[in-house]
C-alpha cells in the first residue's frame, strides 16, 4: 500500500495538508459535494485538526483520505480486529457506508464549520428534522438541488436583484414533479379555506 505522500503526489496542496494533520496541525478545508448535507453545505469551511485514534468517537466528522481524495464523512463504527483498528465512515446523505479507513487514512476530526458569518461546533448527532432532511437528500435528487439551488439564490441575493433571484426560484419550483405542486397547492387551498 503507498503512502500518503505517493498517493498525493499531484496534488501538493492536498499532501500538504495531509502532512499538517500527520504532524498533529490544524488545516481549513472548502466543502465541495453534497454528501453530508445537511450538517455540511458546499462553500463550507471547515476546520480540521489532527486527533489521535482513542480520542475518536461515534459521531464525529472524520477527514479520510481515500483513492487520492479527501472524503468529510461521519464516524458510524469502530473496528478492532486482530490488534488493527478501522473506522467505518459514512456521509449524512449516503444511502451505504464507505469501506474500512485504515489509521493511515484516517486524517483528523471537523472541529470547526464556518458558514457565512458564523462558525459552528458539528454536532456528534443529528436532530430528528436533519435525519429527516439527509433522508430526503439521499433518495430524492430533485429535492436535494432545489434546495442547493435556493439556498445559492439566497446566500448571493444581496449581491443581486430581487427579481433576478425571485425568477431563479421560481425556475427551480418549476422543475418539481406535478405531483408535489398539487399537494403544495392542495395544503394551500386547504389553509385558503379554513380561515
Amino acid at each position: 500500500m503507498p503512502s500518503i505522500s505517493e498517493a498525493l503526489e499531484d496534488d501538493p496542496k492536498l499532501d500538504l495538508a495531509a502532512e499538517i494533520l500527520r504532524r498533529r496541525g490544524t488545516v481549513q478545508l472548502k466543502a465541495w459535494g453534497t454528501s453530508m448535507l445537511p450538517s455540511v453545505w458546499p462553500g463550507d469551511l471547515l476546520t480540521i485538526q489532527s486527533v489521535a485514534y482513542d480520542q475518536v468517537v461515534r459521531g464525529d466528522i472524520l477527514l479520510v483520505l481515500r483513492d487520492n481524495r479527501f472524503f468529510i464523512h461521519r464516524l458510524v463504527e469502530t473496528r478492532l480486529r486482530e490488534d488493527c483498528i478501522s473506522w467505518i465512515t459514512r456521509g449524512d446523505a449516503m444511502p451505504q457506508s464507505d469501506p474500512p479507513a485504515s489509521a493511515s487514512q484516517m486524517l483528523g476530526r471537523v472541529v470547526g464549520i464556518r458558514r457565512a458569518n458564523r462558525t459552528l461546533v458539528p454536532s456528534r448527532q443529528l436532530s430528528l428534522l436533519d435525519s429527516g432532511l439527509a433522508w430526503t437528500f439521499c433518495r430524492w435528487n430533485k429535492f436535494r438541488n432545489l434546495t442547493l439551488r435556493i439556498r445559492g439564490a439566497r446566500t448571493s441575493v444581496g449581491s443581486m436583484r430581487a427579481g433576478k433571484f425571485f425568477r431563479g426560484v421560481f425556475r427551480a419550483v418549476c422543475e418539481i414533479p406535478m405531483p408535489f405542486h398539487r399537494v403544495i397547492l392542495s395544503n394551500y387551498d386547504n389553509r385558503r379555506h379554513d380561515h
